[in-house]
């Protein structure tokens, strides 16, 4: 059986923290598997991978990261996550999330960044206007 996956958000605050509002709010069951990082103004890239490292030591098994904006902070300190174990993702959003959150358990790390990617892709929509309200 291939190692699981567990979800880490690091993003600009409050960002990550709202995105598990948004994953406690429409999935319940599945919103403890989230762990989020917000990144406030004055964390550069060495305090992201510090609190990062500290936040997945409570389990060394595979993990998904998803960042708000690569080439910002919190990006830069997930990059040094990156590895064998940890697959960074940029531009989380909340289909990205979605497509993630109650399979992270379920599923190895390669099949779930593949899912998150889809999600992020699926997810922009554009979106015809609607008639005016009569």
């Amino acid at each position: 059986m291939p190692d699981m996956a567990h979800l880490l958000v690091i993003a600009h605050a409050p960002l990550a923290s709202a995105l598990r509002q948004v994953a406690e709010h429409t999935f319940p069951d599945c919103a403890p598997a989230l762990t989020v990082l917000d990144v406030t103004p004055d964390m550069g890239a060495d305090d992201v991978e510090t609190a990062a490292r500290a936040l997945m030591a409570a389990d060394p098994s595979d993990w998904l990261v998803l960042t708000d904006v690569f080439g910002a902070t919190p990006c830069n300190g997930a990059q040094r996550l990156a590895g064998e174990r940890v697959q960074v993702l940029s531009g989380v959003s909340v289909p990205m999330l979605w497509r993630t959150l109650c399979y992270a358990s379920q599923q190895p790390l390669s099949e779930l960044a593949r899912r998150a990617a889809q999600g992020a892709s699926i997810g922009i929509v554009a979106t015809p206007p609607l008639p005016p309200a009569e």
